[in-house]
């Protein structure tokens, strides 16, 4: 009754004296052979009597300070050598985040939780990192007593609890303890399985971004995990590190030399090999003079550092980005290293007649300022300025505490995969691709005032029309609303926007009006998109629609692929 109708919850708040009498009975009452359970008097009692005082206490500071003295008294009277106790004391705790209750009753419930860790059972312990994770906000010291049980679950067999240690250990980092949670999370990064070390991976990224205590450890941590995990980071850490790097001038020789040396013992990390390479395109002359304090210097000769760079650029295990990094590295070294620019003119006309047509017009246009215009290439291939950082790092989602928008994770179409069925695509004529260029291109257009709306189809009976509106808080964020119209006889149900945009944008589809488009333009069918550039890159959109009519299915391609 409590739980259906909260308008009238005042009414019930009398018998809060009542429910705490009856439970004080039921602690302190002796044996009782009709209701006893592993020694505890009538344990479903207690639960439902705990679950009530849960709703009234919640918002009333007077049914609350009522509470407080006898949730006191279950918290320490109950036995936990039993299944049975630890239920009651899970629902004490609960009742004791829920209401208003005072400071020392919620490091209790701590504490209790803190005492599940230890329990053989896994459901017990699973229970008690879900309750401290959602406690953590609230009562982050009292959490961080237990901070090194809590770290010990992550070496638990079961998936389930050490996921939820994962998740925690990250909310318990702070500026006073990042590096000995760091020092545990690389760790338990090397030996997890793959299915956490993306997770983990980002979470490293995101706390040591915050909490770096200087630039030496951010960097020596990142390439840590690139070291570790390199080929299950986000896509972003590359240039996250590179900006790092580009404004550390004091460490730019330690870190040549370190990432020198760490692609010499394992090439296949790929984001840790473009990272190194761009290092040694661009800091190639302090690689070689090997002089840095604090560390015994490396000994290397041009040579050497060139035989590093073409085995990658050779090698079948890079990628065509990382082999794009290599080139470009060579060809700065060239400027860089006195005695070997034969040797890499060499090398780089190798790739003019590359298959792959970027590598082959780096090394054409490379080719050419060496031939044509030899007297620039010093000026052109110049170390380069400090890297200014953006607003933003990484996606929107990304935050150590976890709060993700999932609407915004369902909202994007996986990979190509969905806009490369091609099954029943209608054709459209010229005119009409001209219309789609400016839906495809329409992200171009957020410097532009106002957008004007587009029918973005007109064929077969279905019309579609977006139109457009700038969030006034946020400039660089654009609301798309498309309306589709069917004027058949018709219905066409089952009705699907699928929308793919860049990594350098991020989508969030709303939920449509309906599923099905009425006949005879009897009605329509709207949904928004969001849209955020945060970084006004031009780019397009691919927008498809999926429709049935006469249990026939119709894909509707709005931008080409």
């Amino acid at each position: 009754l409590c739980k259906t109708a909260l308008q009238n919850l005042w009414y019930n708040y009398i018998v809060v004296p009542q429910l705490v009498k009856s439970l004080k009975n039921l602690i302190m009452s002796g044996y009782s052979p009709e209701h006893d359970v592993s020694g505890i008097s009538d344990p479903f009692l207690q639960v439902q009597i705990l679950r009530l005082l849960r709703i009234l206490g919640k918002s009333d500071d007077e049914s609350s300070e009522q509470m407080n003295d006898i949730l006191a008294q279950v918290a320490t009277n109950t036995e936990t050598s039993k299944n049975v106790g630890n239920a009651i004391l899970y629902e004490t705790v609960l009742t004791v985040m829920d209401i208003k209750s005072e400071s020392g009753l919620r490091v209790l419930a701590v504490n209790i939780l803190g005492r599940f860790l230890l329990n053989n059972d896994k459901n017990i312990r699973y229970v008690a990192l879900t309750s401290l994770l959602k406690m953590v906000q609230t009562d982050h010291n009292a959490v961080q007593r237990h901070r090194s049980t809590i770290v010990d679950c992550l070496t638990d067999l079961d998936v389930s609890i050490k996921r939820r240690a994962m998740d925690l250990c990250f909310a318990l980092v702070n500026g006073s303890n990042v590096r000995g949670m760091m020092k545990e999370l690389l760790y338990f990064l090397d030996h997890c399985d793959p299915e956490f070390k993306a997770d983990c991976a980002s979470g490293i990224f995101l706390a040591a971004e915050k909490y770096a205590p200087n630039k030496r450890w951010h960097i020596d941590t990142i390439m840590r995990v690139l070291t570790t995990a390199g080929s299950f980071v986000r896509d972003d850490s590359v240039p996250l590190l590179i900006l790092l790097i580009s404004n550390a001038n004091s460490l730019h020789a330690y870190i040549v030399q370190k990432l020198y040396q760490a692609i010499r013992v394992d090439a296949s990390q790929q984001p840790l090999v473009q990272v190194a390479v761009w290092c040694i395109g661009e800091y190639g002359d302090l690689l070689l003079s090997g002089e840095f304090e604090d560390e015994t210097p490396v000994q290397v000769t041009e040579d050497e550092v060139l035989d590093v760079l073409e085995q990658i650029l050779h090698s079948n295990l890079s990628l065509l980005t990382t082999r794009e990094y290599a080139l470009t590295a060579i060809m700065k070294l060239s400027t860089r290293l006195q005695n070997s620019t034969n040797r890499i003119r060499k090398a780089v006309s190798i790739y003019g007649s590359s298959l792959d047509v970027e590598l082959q017009q780096r090394a054409v246009e490379y080719s050419a300022l060496f031939m044509r215009f030899d007297h620039m290439r010093p000026a052109l291939l110049e170390r380069m300025p400090l890297i200014q950082k953006s607003a933003t790092n990484g996606p929107m989602h990304a935050t150590v505490n976890g709060n993700v928008d999932e609407t915004e994770e369902e909202g994007h179409l996986p990979a190509q995969e969905q806009l490369s069925q091609q099954a029943q695509v209608n054709t459209y004529s010229p005119a009409f691709q001209s219309s789609l260029y400016q839906v495809c291109n329409l992200l171009e257009s957020f410097n532009i005032a106002d957008i004007p709306s587009i029918i973005a189809y007109d064929q077969n009976g279905l019309k579609i029309e977006f139109s457009f509106e700038r969030s006034k808080a946020n400039l660089n964020m654009l609301f798309i609303t498309l309306r589709a119209s069917n004027s058949t006889e018709t219905d066409m149900n089952n009705f699907v926007l699928q929308a793919a945009v860049p990594k350098s944008f991020q989508l969030q589809l709303m939920s449509p009006s309906g599923s099905t488009v009425p006949a005879v333009n009897s009605g329509a069918v709207t949904q928004i998109m969001r849209v955020l550039n945060s970084q006004k890159v031009s780019s397009f959109i691919v927008v498809v629609l999926l429709t049935k009519r006469l249990g026939k299915s119709s894909w509707y391609p709005l931008c080409p692929k």
